[in-house]
């Protein structure tokens, strides 16, 4: 690959440059390290390449995927060795509603508008789809492009936010109880609070109790600050009549920053009921207002305003995925299923595609798969929504709307292989945003009851989890990369406790540095990390993981320090065009092409552990090793210490054979390959090299150099 810029004679400052990471890594200092390969031991692992290793792709703004789907990005991006594709589904993440085929019908076709089903049966290509953002939105943020605004503050008494309509008792057979929907405000700082007034649409709420925040207070409701919502004095009803009503909640006001409403029972409106069901089922709230009385007037501390920055952030449970023609977002595109299946990015494997959970309906979840099944695209699994962690959804809401859609699903398809959240990460939200008072039992098991209650928990297939471990990537990077294998296996040891056992497989639906921009992204951290990534998840029992990054993509901004990065393989310019390799790129192919043999078939897999720590106790140089199907043992090193070479001695148990012996082939990627230089958003590589390759002789010693990943391939005697 390399530059489409004029290749002009490097000066002699520039050459100097590059040979300067030569000249540091050949004088590193060496240290000692044994690797353990626990051959005596029963695998840990069994997979094939070919059904483990994929990338994602993605939704991007007004006029990018065409730009992206060129024959030469096409080219680069089939070049990186992955067996599988995802489609990840942005319009999940920003509040829309997906016409995965723009044709289709309206449940009020004559007004356009409603809720949206597209056609199964159609002929034309589909290389497009769109978002359409939802008119009846209670959240001011999204996870998107977050240039949407919630309706619960907009100033606008003629809109207003209504819960999904699908967790009504209508469509559950469940109590309302049982699916508390709430709304939260966030008034910015703490102020006194006494009164309210809710401007209720229909349906409204004839029970719920309105409440404050006890606890520490924080900016991101993410963080889930230790405390308790309180009911305030007043703020208990169980006969709501709707209208406008104006509370008061206390005699003495309280200090406050954030109130909830939590909504346990609604009236039903026969009026709306005679043209859709959906639109009498829920909760509907037109306008909120809290602060204190003043006499008979309550000054209002609520912001309101019709966009993102003049509003009061507001968080709400649910939103109905009810929207009209005119909602369409030309900013928001999906690459179209056509358009993914033949560019040869699935490589003829079965695609893990997305279904909507929170922003759909079943009926169009159960035509996108049917459109699917007759095209004649293979599909290796189902992914139901997409960061539902992320989005506060009570986790019984979410098994709810689950539950429905695989029954819409499976009525057409019954071994459908139905799986997700898609978790935004592995640390459940368990308290903040969710209809409890105070801390309860996280995520996943009280998904899983639910699941169970519902008598469905068959339709849960596979557990798929994001994986960006770090928040923070302005540096120092080496103790996060040396931590990062440990905090890979603690959370998933926890997600086994939490009750998704080994008989559930698990997938990364995604992964990277950071969901936040970074040089390490873009340097060899990137590619150390992502390949530790792998080899951890899979020497812990994982399925298949998917990288995200494989479409090019251009430097972005921190918003914590100035540094630039992005999850990439490709570097390219503002027109997708690509320029450049980073590291990533070069560190895929070693574990998709060296470490594990790209004709695929079934790797074993064993466990390894190395002496070479840090003082916390972390592996500063990893070892993954498997047994290819050719016969050849692979062993790939990552090390994450800057500093030290090191001089590897690997040594197997008992069983397998004995160790490596006669000639090896080491492949190496380290800073003599790569050397990115930092310039803001004109940053690049000034050194980018394919992995060296030699010929170790039998007996001699094996080194790695400090920052780099090695695989090592051998025989090993009977």
């Amino acid at each position: 690959m390399g530059s489409s810029i004029p290749m002009r004679r490097p000066s002699a400052a520039l050459v100097a440059a590059l040979a300067f990471p030569l000249t540091v890594a050949a004088q590193a200092p060496v240290r000692d390290a044994v690797i353990t390969v626990h051959t005596e031991r029963a695998p840990v692992n069994r997979f094939d390449p070919r059904e483990t290793f994929g990338a994602g792709l993605d939704g991007h703004s007004k006029g990018v995927v065409k730009r992206i789907y060129t024959a030469a990005n096409l080219r680069a991006m089939t070049g990186a060795g992955f067996s599988m594709a995802t489609v990840r589904l942005r319009t999940e993440l920003g509040i829309e509603a997906w016409h995965w085929n723009p044709a289709g019908r309206w449940s009020d076709s004559a007004g356009r508008r409603g809720y949206w089903t597209s056609f199964d049966t159609s002929t034309a290509p589909i290389l497009l789809a769109h978002g359409y953002r939802l008119p009846r939105r209670g959240n001011t943020l999204d996870q998107a492009d977050n240039t949407g605004f919630s309706r619960l503050d907009d100033g606008d008494t003629a809109t207003f936010w209504k819960s999904d309509p699908y967790l009504d008792h209508r469509f559950t057979g469940e109590a309302d109880s049982l699916h508390p929907q709430w709304v939260i405000v966030d008034l910015g700082r703490l102020l006194p609070v006494s009164a309210i007034r809710i401007h209720w649409g229909e349906p409204h709420a004839t029970a719920f109790r309105v409440q404050y925040w006890r606890g520490a207070m924080v900016n991101d409701v993410d963080e889930n600050p230790p405390g308790r919502w309180v009911t305030f004095a007043a703020g208990t009803e169980r006969d709501g009549h709707g209208g406008i009503e104006l509370r008061r909640l206390e005699g003495t006001p309280v200090e406050a920053r954030f109130v909830r409403l939590v909504l346990t029972a609604g009236a039903f409106s026969a009026r709306f009921a005679r043209d859709d069901l959906r639109d009498s089922a829920g909760y509907a709230i037109r306008e909120i207002e809290i602060g204190v009385m003043d006499g008979t007037t309550l000054r209002d501390a609520v912001r309101h305003g019709a966009s993102r920055e003049m509003q009061s952030v507001t968080y709400a449970s649910t939103t109905d995925p009810w929207h009209r023609a005119e909602d369409i977002d030309l900013d928001l595109e999906q690459p179209g299923f056509d358009r993914v299946f033949t560019s040869g990015l699935t490589m003829g494997r079965p695609a893990m595609v997305p279904v909507p959970v929170l922003y759909g309906t079943p009926e169009n979840a159960a035509a996108e798969l049917r459109f699917l099944r007759r095209r004649g695209y293979a599909i290796g699994r189902v992914e139901m929504g997409e960061e539902p962690d992320g989005q506060y959804v009570a986790p019984e809401d979410y098994a709810e709307l689950y539950t429905q859609i695989a029954r819409a699903i499976r009525a057409d398809w019954p071994d459908a292989p139905l799986g997700g959240p898609g978790f935004q990460g592995l640390e459940s939200r368990v308290m903040f945003a969710w209809p409890n008072d105070s801390a309860g039992p996280g995520w996943i098991p009280r998904f899983l009851g639910a699941m169970r209650r519902r008598g469905h928990p068959g339709d849960f297939t596979f557990f798929s989890f994001e994986w960006y471990p770090f928040d923070e990537i302005c540096g120092p990077y080496a103790p996060q990369l040396a931590s990062a294998s440990a905090r890979l296996t603690d959370r998933l040891a926890q997600v086994e406790r939490d009750g998704i056992g080994a008989e559930i497989p698990r997938v990364i639906a995604e992964y990277g540095y950071s969901a936040f921009a970074g040089r390490a992204q873009v340097d060899l951290e990137g590619a150390l990390l992502n390949a530790d990534i792998v080899g951890r998840f899979l020497a812990v029992g994982g399925r298949a993981a998917y990288l995200y990054g494989w479409e090019p993509s251009f430097l972005e901004p921190s918003p914590r320090c100035d540094t630039w990065g992005n999850n990439m393989l490709f570097l390219s310019d503002e027109q997708r065009k690509i320029r450049f390799r980073v590291a990533t790129a070069y560190g895929a192919q070693l574990v998709t092409k060296e470490w594990s043999s790209p004709r695929g078939g079934v790797h074993v897999m064993f466990a390894a552990e190395s002496d070479a720590r840090d003082t916390a106790g972390n592996e500063l140089l990893s070892a993954y090793v498997v047994r290819r199907p050719d016969g050849a043992w692979s062993v790939l090193l990552v090390n994450k210490d800057p500093v030290h070479r090191y001089r590897v001695n690997i040594r197997f148990g008992s069983g397998y054979g004995g160790a490596l012996t006669g000639a090896r082939t080491v492949i190496v990627y380290s800073g003599a390959e790569y050397v990115w230089k930092a310039d803001g958003p004109n940053g690049r590589p000034l050194r980018d090299l394919a992995p060296s390759r030699r010929t170790l002789a039998d007996g001699a010693p094996l080194e790695v150099a400090p920052y780099s990943l090695t695989v090592v391939r051998g025989n090993r005697t009977p």
